[in-house]
């Protein structure tokens, strides 16, 4: 008898998300509780387990697809998950049975399932195969049950940038391909995610006053303090001492100081918080997300470190939840890990406010009468001016300034 496999709860306010990619296909062996499905929610990748043990008989909808919660997805028959190879032998095996080649032709549908079939491949991943021209059944892959994830594919890119060049007599055929300017297009469904994210960053535009104000800091302080304390800090707390921890400390010093910043707008009313849950904007495979860290304020460098570093490995792995997305108060944004030396982000709503870090590059700058090189940053706080005037915004991000300059602030609480 074949047991349903509906869409789960996902989340307070959540109703529907998009089938994102099948884990398992038609005649797979399933196990209990294994992951079959992959949804798309507006914030996360929900999997959807198989409820029993047995044989995935059927899909009842395609990649692609919008469901609902309680929606009928897929029919698993129960059973022993053994019995799925003899089932599958029989039927081919049977429209040759003298002959001995009939089991040849069998692996070779396998074959082209793991390369070909574009519902194994996520939207990401199926890009990337293109874009570097590469056979998937080639590489070998380190996500879930063997999954090719985007990193596998750029490394496999770059292995095969580095690999030596054919010889010169086989390259004939490669002019007359290059003249012939063959050019390819590719048209992909947005993600779920990716049509929020669009969504949310064209509301903030057009709903916020939006402004940006920027300073420059001096890391050398910053520096020395990492390097001074880097080896001791690894072996006590089993977290390496990153810059994050530090501008989220002065910026809940900032954000006591100046309330307004780390405050929201609800219709006709301003609400203030008296806690600091600081979202940390983080790269995943399919999109910026932005985990909370909550009551960054009263929390320990260490424990900062530990909590934005578990966050990152959830993203890589796609397992954060609807909990971990709920709530945040005030957004860093840190663009300076890809390169980039200044930018004015986008406010997370409802957020009024989003500090923007960039990288660190030595630049002449004038101390005490005298030109020196040190290792400087721009940052940048974006802001609502509906609610946060130039004044507030200015002297946020000075003190978020002066307590990098001067960490010891961050101890005495200056």
């Amino acid at each position: 008898m074949a047991t349903e496999v509906k869409v789960p709860a996902l989340g307070e306010s959540v109703t529907e998300a998009t089938l994102g990619e099948w884990l398992k296909q038609p005649g797979d062996a399933v196990a209990l509780d294994e992951p079959i499905a992959s949804l798309e929610t507006d914030k996360v990748a929900v999997e959807v387990p198989s409820p029993v043990a047995g044989i995935l008989s059927e899909h009842s909808v395609k990649v692609g697809d919008t469901v609902n919660v309680g929606a009928l997805i897929a029919l698993v028959e129960a059973g022993e998950a053994g019995a799925k190879p003899a089932a599958k032998a029989a039927p081919s095996s049977a429209p040759a049975p003298a002959p001995t080649p009939s089991p040849t032709p069998a692996p070779a549908p396998a074959a082209e399932e793991e390369s070909g079939d574009p519902q194994t491949l996520s939207p990401s991943v199926r890009r990337a195969v293109l874009e570097h021209g590469l056979d998937p059944s080639t590489i070998k892959g380190t996500g879930k049950d063997g999954r090719l994830t985007k990193e596998d594919v750029l490394a496999a890119a770059q292995a095969k940038k580095a690999a030596p060049a054919p010889s010169t007599s086989a390259p004939a055929p490669s002019p007359v391909a290059g003249a012939g300017g063959e050019r390819r297009e590719e048209r992909v469904k947005m993600t779920r995610l990716r049509q929020t994210i669009a969504r949310r960053l064209k509301s903030a535009q057009e709903e916020a006053a939006l402004l940006t104000t920027f300073n420059d800091v001096d890391m050398t302080a910053v520096i020395e303090a990492r390097e001074a304390y880097k080896d001791l800090f690894a072996k006590k707390h089993g977290i390496k001492l990153g810059f994050m921890s530090f501008f989220a400390k002065a910026s809940a010093l900032a954000l006591k100081d100046v309330p307004s910043v780390n405050a929201r707008i609800e219709g006709d009313e301003i609400i203030y918080h008296d806690y600091l849950d600081l979202s940390v904007a983080v790269s995943a495979p399919n999109g910026l997300v932005v985990p909370v860290v909550r009551n960054v304020d009263t929390m320990s460098f260490a424990e900062i470190e530990q909590a934005i570093a578990g966050y990152g490995q959830k993203a890589k792995d796609g397992t954060l939840t609807m909990a971990d997305m709920q709530g945040g108060t005030f957004t860093i944004s840190n663009g300076g890990v890809f390169g980039s030396l200044m930018s004015t982000p986008i406010i997370n709503p409802p957020q009024s406010a989003v500090l923007g870090l960039h990288r660190i590059e030595d630049r002449p700058v004038a101390r005490d009468g005298q030109v020196v090189i040190r290792p400087m940053m721009y940052i940048a706080l974006s802001y609502d001016h509906r609610l946060i005037d130039g004044r507030e915004a200015v002297t946020a991000l000075k003190i978020i300034k002066e307590a990098i300059e001067d960490p010891m602030r961050l101890l005495i609480d200056l």
